[in-house]
């Protein structure tokens, strides 16, 4: 295997595994999930208005991810967004369990930042119609 090959299977995969983090915890958050996590995040003092704005930004940011469409935009904007919801709702580090959401978000940035670097790779939706990432 040739090494533009292999980045390009490792950054397909890599934005597949960053961007099902994103669409499943968008979906979760609809029906049934909505109740509850607009009063989460009520509880830490944020309007539960911003909800749909959440869901909208996880599940077509995920998408958005998933197929390389403007990765290197999108990839800073979860990062940004990944980075305030550690600091709003995991960084109670007195709790083994937040501090665990808190390093997994950091992972998840890291992956972020790298994709902002590097771009979507050959394998996604802007180089098939000629598009520019930004």
């Amino acid at each position: 295997m040739n090494s533009k090959n292999l980045t390009n299977i490792s950054l397909l995969s890599g934005r597949a595994m960053l961007a099902v983090v994103f669409i499943m915890a968008g979906i979760s958050k609809l029906g049934a999930g909505y109740a509850g996590t607009q009063a989460y995040m009520e509880s830490a003092g944020l309007p539960g208005l911003l909800l749909p704005a959440v869901i909208t930004l996880e599940i077509l940011g995920g998408i958005a991810i998933l197929v390389g469409f403007q990765t290197r935009v999108v990839a800073l904007m979860l990062a940004g967004f990944t980075l305030m919801a550690s600091l709003l709702f995991h960084s109670d580090f007195s709790q083994q369990m937040q501090m665990i959401l808190f390093m997994k978000n950091i992972g998840l940035i890291g992956g972020f930042m790298v994709l902002a670097a590097q771009g979507p790779g050959d394998w996604a939706f802007n180089p098939r119609l000629k598009l520019q990432e930004v």
